[in-house]
């Protein structure tokens, strides 16, 4: 089967997959536009997971680009699907639009307050939204536009002439479901509920009836759905009739004129190949199965001329806490949630690091101040020269595209320090200014728009995704029971620092003066690294920041401890650390 291999090297996996999607089109349609495509089904939020469906082939198109070739990005929004289930937890739908079920995605109203017209409508404009700031180019391809323009009429005559093949290819996967693998571990629902990749995977591969075998499916001229059934047709006058289950009604069409319906799934993909002559389309891990999409498509597609893309298998994408994730339940994170929180280049960063058959999780936890930290690491290393050649590909193709750089945050200020000071100051803007120009009194920040927009996104990270009891609240009053309650040395340790602030008001020098303290009470210098000190000046340390902590904002922890005193303010810290 034609798979582009999934090598163990550390070079760069966009330029390889580059160079045999060049080198196969140039076999398959010499001096034509390389063709490349993604499959998204508008049934629900397009979350994280489906973005590798689009990433995939976009990175490697826009290396192409970058040759100077001329490709096309397809994305077929497959919004002609049938409406199968009502996801949950999606704000403005409830149990009544389960009335649409079997109807085109397209004939689904959207949810309530949505001021798109249908279902499929709502959720693509997210995602197209998403793909716009990431930088993605594409052709989109609405397969309701497709239908029912009659554009694939041709292709759905072939296919039903060509019946008997296609039923005796699929016969040979109609087999008896195997019981389930025993898991490893535990799964949740929304990861069995991932099953397949792109299109409606789990509808099933046509009628069989007494009239035989049909690879098409009307959608039903009473009530819209496709709880249909063939029940005869006719190949020299395409008179085709069927009875709908659902509501009863009957009629007979002909196919030749009939524009409302569509090809099963597992003979729609393959087609779709051929039509659009595609070279590179990536496909889930499910897809290795025997009978899945992909390995039925590729016994399918000659019946149309065509032939199956190359292209890798990939792994499912996490969030930090949860397993794979499936596009019918509400809540499930989207691309739209992921930039609300992070930079375009650290998403399209996580995508393009990562070899496709790499599984890896992005992080709406504490967890992403860890990521911009390894982020900035690296801008910083690829800037002097340092970085290894994979990473530096990684990190240029996050940066920008083909056709330039993404909009950057003029000056990238360290995101858990941005996090930290949007959680101390709750929206004061003037009070975040105070704070950040102070980081670096050297080179202040004039203006908050400099650390935009890095600055929002850690803002909204701090406002949606930290839990309420981790908010930091500064004390307003001193804690006077606990300061009396101090034994000397820890007297001490606050009269050291107190009498170090206003030399030290800086993020560099208020983080030397607070690991500083324990080193200088314990008869050591301030400047003592590490393998200098004896294992307990860190135990010291820790019993110091502690107890800085419950002084200012009253508990064990908070955000680092040089950003927290810049944040509060020297006047405020004298008075709350009892002077």
């Amino acid at each position: 089967m034609p798979i582009v291999a999934q090598s163990t090297e550390t070079t760069d996996w966009v330029s390889r997959f580059a160079d045999e999607v060049i080198e196969e089109s140039e076999r398959r349609a010499p001096g034509k536009p390389v063709v490349v495509a993604s499959g998204l089904s508008p049934s629900g939020p397009i979350h994280l997971g489906n973005l590798r469906e689009v990433m995939t082939p976009h990175l490697v198109a826009d290396e192409i680009r970058r040759r100077g070739r001329e490709v096309r990005h397809l994305i077929s929004w497959d919004d002609y699907d049938r409406y199968r289930k009502v996801p949950a937890g999606v704000p403005g739908v409830d149990e009544s639009w389960a009335e649409h079920i079997g109807k085109p995605l397209t004939s689904v109203p959207a949810p309530k307050g949505s001021s798109y017209p249908n279902w499929a409508e709502h959720f693509k404009a997210a995602m197209v939204e998403a793909l716009a700031q990431l930088g993605v180019e594409f052709d989109g391809i609405s397969q309701t536009a497709q239908y029912t323009s009659g554009a694939y009429r041709e292709q759905i005559l072939h296919a039903m002439k060509h019946r008997n093949d296609i039923d005796a290819i699929l016969a040979q996967y109609r087999t008896k479901k195997a019981p389930k693998k025993q898991q490893q571990k535990a799964v949740d629902e929304a990861e069995l509920e991932a099953e397949e990749g792109s299109g409606a995977a789990s509808e099933d591969d046509g009628s069989s009836g007494s009239a035989g075998y049909f690879p098409y499916k009307p959608y039903c001229g009473g009530c819209g759905k496709d709880l249909t059934t063939v029940t005869s047709y006719d190949d020299d006058t395409t008179e085709l009739s069927y009875t709908c289950t659902a509501c009863g009604f009957a009629e007979t069409v002909r196919l030749s004129e009939f524009d409302r319906g569509k090809l099963v799934w597992k003979v729609d993909w393959p087609m779709r190949w051929a039509y659009e002559g595609v070279v590179f389309e990536p496909s889930g891990v499910d897809h290795s199965s025997p009978g899945s999409s992909f390995q039925v498509g590729g016994q399918i597609v000659p019946i149309f001329g065509g032939k199956q893309p190359i292209g890798p298998m990939y792994a499912f994408v996490g969030i930090s806490g949860m397993a794979k994730m499936s596009s019918s339940r509400g809540g499930v994170p989207t691309p739209s949630d992921a930039l609300k929180i992070m930079e375009p280049q650290l998403l399209r960063w996580l995508y393009a690091r990562r070899k496709p058959n790499q599984s890896f999780k992005i992080a709406f936890d504490q967890e992403i101040q860890r990521l911009y930290d390894e982020w900035d690491k690296l801008a910083a290393k690829v800037a002097d020269g340092s970085a290894l050649p994979a990473d530096v590909a990684a990190y240029t193709r996050a940066v920008g595209t083909a056709a330039g750089e993404l909009p950057k945050t003029p000056r990238p200020l360290p995101y858990r320090t941005l996090a930290s000071v949007a959680d101390i100051t709750a929206g004061h803007e003037d009070q975040a200014l105070r704070i950040l120009s102070e980081l670096d009194p050297e080179q202040p920040l004039a203006s908050l728009d400099e650390a935009r927009p890095r600055y929002d996104r850690a803002e909204a990270w701090i406002n949606t995704y930290v839990p309420a009891d981790q908010r930091t609240i500064v004390r307003e009053e001193p804690d006077a029971e606990l300061l009396k309650s101090l034994d000397e040395a820890s007297r001490q340790s606050v009269r050291l620092l107190l009498d170090g602030l206003a030399d030290h008001w800086s993020l560099d020098g208020l983080t030397h003066l607070v690991y500083g303290v324990p080193k200088v009470q314990a008869g050591f210098s301030a400047d003592a690294t590490p393998k200098e000190l004896p294992p307990e000046i860190k135990t010291a340390q820790r019993a110091f920041f502690a107890l800085l902590y419950h002084l200012l904002v009253g508990r064990d922890t908070g955000p680092r401890l040089p950003t927290l005193l810049l944040a509060v303010g020297q006047e405020r810290v004298r008075t709350l650390l009892g002077e």
